[in-house]
């Protein structure tokens, strides 16, 4: 029977390669998205391409009603969720300054209240499974901090104690709960990057390389299979050696 992955902000960047990834290795795979559409349909055709079967589910993670419902959806559909990857984040960056309170609390609600709300709605599923695999992405930036970044690194943080805590509370079901740290990976936020700021990041990181949403993906491929079955409320850095 073949397991199945569910993949939040899975339409572009790197929860899509993450949806790609599980999809190759015989996953059938979820592709939650909200905004687009369009590109969460080209991911799904991708991943049907590849012999497995794929849903798209618009939906935003800030609202827990809206996973729950999505949960629901996948049941009727697969019967089964193997693994749930919180991959939806957003930013809003700003000097403190300058941030306002609006602008703070939106990052908080999507990156980590998002994480909450889908760990909350499969938590029963999995429970009843007795079995299942929790991957949150989490940043360097929320391990080391960023000017400008205030609410993205509490959020990411945040992401990490949850990560911590909902191991411990898991473990005896046998569900394993981990983090990914991604560094700076080539997505469509990099891409915007001026010159000089690619270059000043270059040299903060020891690989001197941006990281692909590849090294990600197989990151969580790795923590989601049996070969990382005695890991849990760990947090792998992906990050080129900025964070040692």
């Amino acid at each position: 029977m073949n397991k199945v992955a569910v993949i939040t902000g899975a339409a572009r960047g790197i929860g899509k390669a993450i949806a790609l990834k599980f999809a190759s290795q015989g996953y059938h795979v979820v592709i939650n998205y909200r905004g687009s559409e369009e590109k969460a349909n080209a991911v799904k055709e991708q991943c049907i391409a590849l012999g497995v079967e794929a849903l798209t589910y618009q939906g935003d993670v800030s609202h827990y009603q809206e996973m729950e419902d999505m949960m629901k959806a996948v049941m009727e559909k697969f019967g089964r969720i193997d693994v749930l990857v919180n991959n939806s984040g957003i930013t809003k960056d700003q000097l403190l300054l300058k941030m306002d309170s609006e602008s703070f609390m939106d990052v908080i609600d999507v990156n980590l209240k998002g994480t909450f709300n889908t760990i909350k709605a499969v938590s029963r599923i999995m429970m009843k499974q007795k079995s299942g695999v929790i991957i949150n992405m989490s940043s360097v930036i929320g391990e080391i901090g960023n000017a400008g970044q205030a609410n993205y690194a509490a959020s990411k943080a945040g992401v990490l104690g949850l990560t911590k805590s909902i191991a411990k509370e898991f473990a005896p079901r046998h569900i394993r709960v981990n983090a990914i740290a991604p560094g700076f990976i080539a997505t469509d936020m990099t891409d915007v990057l001026n010159e000089q700021t690619k270059e000043n990041i270059l040299q903060a990181i020891p690989l001197k390389s941006l990281g692909e949403a590849e090294d990600v993906a197989n990151v969580a491929y790795f923590l989601a299979s049996d070969d990382a079955k005695y890991i849990t409320g760990q947090v792998i850095n992906v990050d080129g050696g900025m964070v040692m």
